[in-house]
């Protein structure tokens, strides 16, 4: 579940999220805003102009409208808008005298209106129900010749509006929604373009963890550029720093080892003369003690100081073939086979000095050990290199495993050396992040079986 959370988390802190969420924002509450605005604005002007229209044909009605000797109403021509005369179009009007037939337009082929909205000399409107639904009715009266009151009555169905209306809608949220996926594909090629020095400057550090390149490399914009040469600075100045430090650890080594080397000789005189054997012997103890830690701490020094340096890169098999060979001439009794390796070369961000030296530490150890053989494997996995040295030595019990990367750990002291062969090689692994174990060589014969998985 951790492997989930991760992506999801860099996700939602990603840079390109914030920016594409602010544009997504920003699109969504602007298009709303000229949605609504721009369908109130629609709406309130086509309803003024229904009503104004509405409004002149009214008067254009009552202009036209004649009433004879008898009273009875009469239209001296049709009115100028052609859709009161289709029948059932959503437009009509009435024309009534009180006591005679109602005068009604062509497109009424059913139902009236409701004169009771004419009840005043001043045109009033209102929604009233029509022959096709809903209408806006407009209505107002005049005195009649013979007495008595004319009722001009038109309405226009409330649906032409709402069609109208809904019909401009459709065209501004279509049109709109088009803006808005625009506007998000500009943002997202803008975020795009923007980001782009980023992403080089994160392939560049890759490049740089992983051993291709020794400083950033690149053109960046001027908001960057600065950020990328104060790096590349420390970067430079870390290395120097580091390989002064090795330097530094050399010079101090053999600073020590002279006056070292004087103090173990003279100690060893006095033992030889008897006259202070007993501290003669405290001396040389002590002596070797001092040595010890001085090689110790001095490839702790050589292999801290590796793992920070930027572009440090080993190819294997190409590393441990120089080794092999010189452990053949080191040890010309024992057999030194490499067995198994990669089929393409593996590239491991690991300062080659220190791989060397691990390397060299395994094998030499196995070389003195083993009564013939030492088989070296190369096997590329997920989790990265695995690298075995099998020799067919009397190996170790438990217990000396448990003890084998303790600071001087000898089991026989008949073998040349100081003890601090794998206590070394298990501090390099540390600080390279490498897991090493030692274990029964497993096919039933003696032998040990190191184990090193060297990650990518």
């Amino acid at each position: 579940m951790s492997g989930d959370r991760v992506p999801t988390r860099r996700w939602r802190h990603s840079l390109r999220t914030r920016f594409l969420l602010a544009i997504l924002i920003w699109t969504m509450i602007g298009i709303g805003a000229i949605w609504l605005s721009a369908n109130r604005l629609f709406a309130k002007h086509v309803e003024m102009q229904y009503h104004e229209e509405l409004e002149v044909h009214l008067r254009e009605l009552a202009r036209l409208t004649h009433v004879d000797a008898g009273g009875h109403p009469e239209l001296l021509r049709p009115l100028s808008d052609p859709r009161y005369e289709v029948p059932l179009s959503g437009f009509y009007w009435q024309v009534t005298v009180p006591g005679k037939r109602p005068l009604r337009s062509a497109s009424m082929t059913r139902g009236m209106l409701d004169e009771s909205i004419a009840h005043s000399p001043e045109i009033l409107h209102r929604v009233e129900n029509g022959p096709t639904g809903p209408t806006i009715t407009y209505g107002f009266i005049r005195p009649a010749p013979t007495g008595g009151s004319i009722h001009y009555v038109i309405a226009t169905d409330e649906r032409e509006l709402n069609r109208v209306i809904s019909g401009f809608t459709n065209e501004l949220t279509l049109w709109l929604a088009v803006l808005a996926a625009a506007l998000l594909l500009t943002g997202g090629v803008i975020i795009r373009i923007g980001v782009a020095p980023l992403d080089r400057l994160a392939t560049a550090i890759s490049r740089l963890r992983g051993g291709s390149a020794v400083r950033l490399e690149g053109q960046y914009p001027a908001e960057i550029a600065p950020l990328v040469d104060d790096l590349n600075a420390y970067i430079r100045q870390n290395g120097e720093i580091i390989a002064r430090a090795r330097v530094q650890a050399g010079n101090l080594a053999h600073s020590l080892r002279t006056p070292l080397a004087v103090i173990t000789d003279e100690a060893e005189r006095m033992a030889e003369r008897g006259d202070a054997a007993q501290s003669a012997q405290v001396l040389l103890d002590q002596s070797r003690m001092m040595a010890q830690q001085i090689e110790y701490q001095l490839a702790r020094a050589r292999s801290a100081a590796g793992t920070r340096i930027p572009g440090a890169t080993s190819v294997l098999p190409d590393l441990v073939d120089p080794i092999v060979a010189a452990m053949r001439r080191l040890h010309p009794d024992v057999a030194f086979d490499l067995l198994s390796r990669p089929t393409t070369p593996v590239m491991l961000s690991i300062d080659p000095v220190d791989l060397s030296e691990l390397l060299s530490i395994l094998l030499d150890n196995a070389g003195k050990w083993a009564a013939h053989a030492v088989a070296v494997t190369l096997e590329e996995g997920e989790e990265g290199l695995a690298v075995e040295v099998i020799d067919d030595g009397p190996g170790m019990t438990p217990a000396q495993i448990a003890e084998a990367f303790a600071v001087g750990s000898r089991f026989d002291e008949s073998k040349v050396g100081t003890g601090l062969g794998l206590a070394i090689a298990h501090d390099i692994c540390e600080a390279i992040g490498a897991d090493i174990r030692l274990m029964a060589r497993g096919d039933g014969a003696a032998g040990l079986r190191v184990r090193l998985m060297l990650p990518r």
